[in-house]
């Protein structure tokens, strides 16, 4: 009797078993999940050491916008200021933070590169005294001028001295191997030349004072962007996809540096500790904030008519052979499809 009752327990709950794996298998299969797979994007800089400018993607990178977008970047310092557009035109990299000038000196060269995105929205270039030493153009005839040894200095340089009847041969380029700042503060120079979110953040924070400025563009400069992203055309054919999706992440990693500025310019403290100077960078991201343009759709979108200014001001002065269309410089083709989210 009480075997007889043990075996009918044993059946009453192999059948309950049998009925629960039966209902089990009736339901739908639940997906396994796996994180993608992040594809590497070699991403190389306009510079050998790291600044603030690169203070949206180190963040962006930390915070993980890129890995969402399925990329894993890889951020490249280049041994030396020249070798940016080599590592690009070469393949050693897949994209590259540049000058404008160095795009059209490349396309010269016949690199496969092309310009696909801004950063910023006009040139914040010009020629820098301290404070309470202003000059005009004219003034600086037979003056030194403190310089770096690049195409996009000599470049505005010359068109800036042509706006007022002078070349390059009426004043004394004193070129810098990788700071033109300490030239001036010395007084070794009359003059520098730089940008607003650079050589004249470094003098306001040294100083304690706001340099006096000639900006570029009053004085027959074109008013084109500075700095843009590049990418390898051959990369890009192949991989137009990721290149969206590069520039998805780098638009929204500036969205949220610009409303998070204390945790942007902390995550470049944890990464970049050796080069971070904590007053230098967050005047410099700062400073940056301030000509990056609009939170739209159009923040990094490149535009006809600059271009064509450019080109034709260079042209003009025979600092290149001979000019392609703008549509050869640069493409909209992978710029993010709409806004980013507020941040």
């Amino acid at each position: 009797m009480k075997r007889s009752a043990w075996f009918n327990q044993i059946a009453i709950r192999v059948a309950v078993a049998a009925l629960l794996l039966t209902q089990l298998a009736a339901l739908p299969a639940r997906a396994e999940t796996t994180p993608p797979i992040a594809t590497k994007v070699t991403f190389v800089q306009e510079w050998p050491v790291a600044d603030g400018f690169w203070i949206p993607w180190t963040l962006g990178k930390a915070k993980g916008f890129y890995t969402q977008e399925g990329i894993d970047l890889d951020i490249v310092a280049p041994p030396t200021v020249a070798d940016t557009m080599k590592f690009l035109g070469t393949g050693r990299a897949d994209v590259a933070f540049t000058t404008v000038m160095d795009i059209i000196f490349a396309k010269e060269q016949g690199a496969p590169v092309i310009a696909i995105g801004r950063y910023g929205v006009g040139n914040n270039w010009g020629i820098f005294t301290q404070q309470g030493h202003p000059v005009s153009l004219h003034e600086l005839k037979g003056k030194k001028i403190g310089i770096y040894n690049d195409a996009w200095t000599k470049a505005q340089l010359t068109l800036m001295l042509k706006s007022a009847g002078m070349t390059l041969d009426d004043v004394t380029m004193v070129a810098a191997a990788d700071d033109t700042v300490p030239l001036l503060l010395q007084n070794r120079v009359d003059a520098t030349t730089g940008i607003t979110n650079a050589e004249g953040t470094e003098i306001a924070v040294t100083t304690g004072k706001k340099p006096e400025y000639l900006p570029a563009t009053a004085h027959g400069v074109p008013n084109s962007p500075i700095f843009m992203f590049a990418g390898n055309q051959q990369w890009l054919n192949k991989h137009p996809d990721l290149a969206k999706a590069f520039l998805r992440a780098t638009a929204k990693s500036i969205d949220y540096a610009i409303a998070h500025p204390d945790e942007a310019t902390a995550a470049f403290a944890a990464q970049y500790s050796k080069a971070y100077d904590a007053a230098f960078v967050q005047q410099q991201w700062r400073d940056t904030m301030a000509i990056l343009g609009e939170a739209d759709g159009d923040r990094l979108k490149l535009e006809d008519r600059s271009w064509s200014e450019l080109l034709n001001a260079i042209s003009a002065l025979g600092i290149i052979k001979q000019t392609l269309k703008p549509s050869q410089y640069y493409t909209n083709e992978y710029q993010p499809n709409s806004a980013s989210s507020g941040l």
